[in-house]
């Protein structure tokens, strides 16, 4: 989808795209779902579907951001607390797409 020119000026060069479907989004949501552990880049390519030469990529921009972090070969959802608040909002959304409002079995 093209964007206004006047957008394209006023973006910072380093901008990362975190809108939903993207390779960040998909990767930081997916990281933050499981923030008790971290995986390999094969292990993330596995679970989300991106492509192996995509993951190290994105992974990267996200490190360079701050908004993930790596030892040897792991890759867990950074120590933050925006996105323990943005981990938080997306499993209280999850969760209420799951609810039974209409269970009549109580």
């Amino acid at each position: 989808m093209p964007i206004s020119i006047d957008r394209f000026d006023e973006e910072p060069v380093d901008a990362l795209d975190l809108q939903e479907g993207t390779h960040p989004y998909r990767l930081l949501q997916f990281l933050t779902a499981h923030s008790a552990q971290a995986f390999t880049q094969t292990e993330l390519h596995e679970a989300t579907g991106i492509k192996r030469g995509s993951v190290g990529a994105a992974l990267s921009r996200l490190e360079d951001r701050g908004l993930v972090r790596h030892r040897g070969r792991y890759w867990a959802i950074a120590e933050d607390d925006r996105l323990a608040s943005y981990a938080a909002q997306m499993n209280a959304s999850s969760d209420s797409t799951t609810d039974d409002y209409y269970n009549d079995e109580e």
